[in-house]
C-alpha cells in the first residue's frame, strides 16, 4: 500500500479573523493554540507512518512563512508550489493529482486545508483509515461532521445510511437557510462540508478530464512551465492565469458518481469568524474567554484578543474585542461573519491594515515600525542567526543603527566591523551598507531612518534576490 500524500492548501486569507489575519500574515500561520499555527497542525496530524512528505501549495506571497514554519517543525515537504494567482479549489487538486502521478500510478492523496482546527487527532486519522479501502478501489472520498447545531455558514453533504466505513453521498448541499438547516440536522442523513478529500491521483485524473478538462489542461500546462526559484516551485504565471476559477465542488464533487463519504467527530472547526474562535476556547463561569490579558466585569459569553494592552470589558454580553497595534475591532458574535464587510471597506480605501500588521516578517527576520513622523521613522528589528540584508543604499535617508542584543557584522562603505549590544552604527546618505547575523542568537536592534524621504522604495541594491 502505498503512502498517502498530504496534500495541504494554504493560499486563504481568512478575512473574518480580521484584524489579526492578514494577506500577508493570515490565520493559517498565526500561532494562536499553544503556540503553534494551524498551518503546523495541520502538518503534524498528517506525519506518521501511513503519510508520505507533504505537498504543499499556496500562493507567493506566503512563501517564506511556510518555509519558516516547516522548520520549526522539522518537516521537509515534497514540495512546496507557489501559485501566482488564486483559482479556487479545484486547480490545485489537478496539481497534486499530477503531481502524485509522477510517483506513483498508485498514489492516494489526502487533500486538506491548512486553517481548520482538530481537537481529536486519533478521530481524524481513524476516519481517514477507514476511507483508504474505499479511495484504493478508484472512488472520490469526502469526510463530513456530524453536526453539532444547525449551522447556516457551512455547506452540508446528504449520504445513503449503511453499514459500510464510507457511504454513498446522495448529494452535496449549498450554505442552507437556518429553516433548512433545522431540518437537515432533524433528518439525521445530513453532515457538514469538510472541504477534505481522499482520492487516487489515477480516479482524480479520469474525473477532471471527464467533467473539467479545461482545468485540467491549463493546470497541466502551468505545471510544464513551473521554474524552481530556491526550495520552491513556481507556476508559470502567464498559463496559471487562464486556468479556470472554480471551486473543486463544483467541477467534480456535484458531477461525478459513486463519492463516498465518511462521517467523523474530531471536534472539528474551521475558525471561520471570531465567533468560532470564541466557541473552541475555554470559558469562565460566565462563558468569556480571552487570548490575553483582560478584566471582565458585570459581562457574558465575550471574547478578548489583545497585543499590548490590557482590556476591560464592563456590562456588556456577546462582544468581540480584538485590539492590535494599528487596528480595533469591536463586534457583537452575532455580526462576526460581517467582518469581512469591514474588510472590503477597508481594502477599496487601499488601507495597508488589511495587508499587514506593524511588525512584517521577512525571511531574515522583521521589523516593527515604533514610530513614525514627516522626516523620519523609528523601528525595531529582530535578524536571525545567519541571516542579513543585502548589500544596498539609499538615496533619501540616512540610517541609524543601535544594537540592544547579540552581535552584528556591519559593512558600511566598505569597511566591515562587529557591532554588539549597547553599541551603533551612522549609515550616512548613499553610502553602501550590508548587516549579517554572524552569532548563534537573534539580534535585536532599533534603527531610525531620517531625511526627506521615508518609503521602503528607497533601496538601491545588487540584483533583488528571492530572500529579499
Amino acid at each position: 500500500m502505498p503512502k498517502i500524500i498530504p496534500a495541504i492548501l494554504s493560499g486563504g486569507f481568512g478575512s473574518r479573523l480580521w484584524p489579526l489575519s492578514r494577506r500577508e500574515r493570515p490565520k493559517q500561520f498565526l500561532p494562536l493554540f499553544d503556540g503553534e499555527s494551524l498551518f503546523q497542525k495541520t502538518c503534524k496530524r498528517t506525519m506518521g507512518d501511513a503519510f508520505a512528505a507533504p505537498l504543499v501549495i499556496s500562493n507567493q506571497d506566503h512563501r517564506f512563512l511556510i518555509g519558516e514554519q516547516l522548520q520549526e517543525l522539522g518537516v521537509d515537504a515534497q514540495s512546496i508550489v507557489l501559485e501566482p494567482c488564486g483559482r479556487n479549489t479545484a486547480a490545485p487538486a489537478a496539481l497534486a493529482a499530477m503531481m502524485a502521478l509522477e510517483t506513483d500510478e498508485e498514489a492516494l492523496v489526502l487533500l486538506l486545508p491548512s486553517d481548520h482546527l482538530i481537537g481529536d487527532e486519533d478521530a481524524f486519522k481513524t476516519a481517514v483509515e477507514l476511507g483508504v479501502p474505499a479511495a484504493s478501489d478508484g472512488a472520490i472520498v469526502t469526510f463530513g461532521i456530524k453536526p453539532e447545531m444547525a449551522h447556516t455558514g457551512y455547506g452540508y453533504i446528504k449520504f445513503i445510511p449503511s453499514d459500510a466505513d464510507a457511504l454513498m453521498v446522495d448529494r452535496f448541499v449549498e450554505k442552507p437557510t437556518q429553516e433548512v438547516a433545522e431540518r437537515f440536522v432533524s433528518e439525521g442523513t445530513y453532515l457538514w462540508n469538510a472541504g477534505i478529500f481522499l482520492f487516487s491521483a489515477k480516479a482524480m485524473k479520469e474525473s477532471f478530464l471527464t467533467y473539467a478538462p479545461d482545468v485540467w489542461n491549463a493546470v497541466s500546462e502551468a505545471y510544464m512551465g513551473a521554474r524552481a526559484d530556491l526550495d520552491f516551485l513556481r507556476l508559470d504565471a502567464h498559463a496559471f492565469e487562464k486556468v479556470p476559477s472554480i471551486s473543486i465542488d463544483y467541477a467534480i464533487m456535484e458531477k461525478q458518481p459513486g463519492i463516498r463519504c465518511v462521517p467523523m467527530d474530531p471536534q472539528w472547526n474551521d475558525l471561520g469568524s471570531w465567533r468560532a474562535i470564541w466557541e473552541t476556547m475555554p470559558k469562565d463561569d460566565d462563558g468569556n474567554t480571552s487570548l490575553s490579558e483582560a478584566i471582565f466585569e458585570d459581562s457574558k459569553d465575550c471574547l478578548v484578543y489583545s497585543d499590548d494592552a490590557l482590556v476591560s470589558v464592563l456590562g456588556l454580553n456577546d462582544v468581540l474585542v480584538v485590539n492590535t497595534k494599528d487596528a480595533l475591532l469591536v463586534a457583537s458574535k452575532e455580526h462576526a461573519q460581517q467582518v469581512k464587510n469591514i474588510v472590503a471597506r477597508l481594502e477599496a480605501e487601499k488601507r495597508p491594515e488589511t495587508v499587514q500588521h506593524r511588525r512584517v516578517y521577512r525571511p531574515w527576520g522583521w521589523t516593527e515600525e515604533i514610530s513614525r513622523g514627516d522626516r523620519f521613522r523609528v523601528q525595531s528589528m529582530m535578524i536571525k542567526p545567519g541571516q542579513g540584508l543585502t548589500l544596498q543604499r539609499h538615496i533619501h535617508r540616512a540610517e541609524h543603527w543601535v544594537v540592544m542584543g547579540g552581535t552584528l557584522e556591519v559593512s558600511v562603505n566598505g569597511s566591515t566591523k562587529y557591532v554588539s549590544e549597547n553599541e551603533s552604527v551612522f549609515v550616512p546618505l548613499g553610502a553602501p551598507h550590508k548587516l549579517h547575523n554572524p552569532g548563534m542568537i537573534d539580534v535585536r536592534m532599533i534603527e531610525v531612518q531620517s531625511g526627506a524621504l521615508i518609503h521602503d522604495d528607497d533601496i538601491l541594491r545588487e540584483p533583488t534576490t528571492t530572500n529579499e
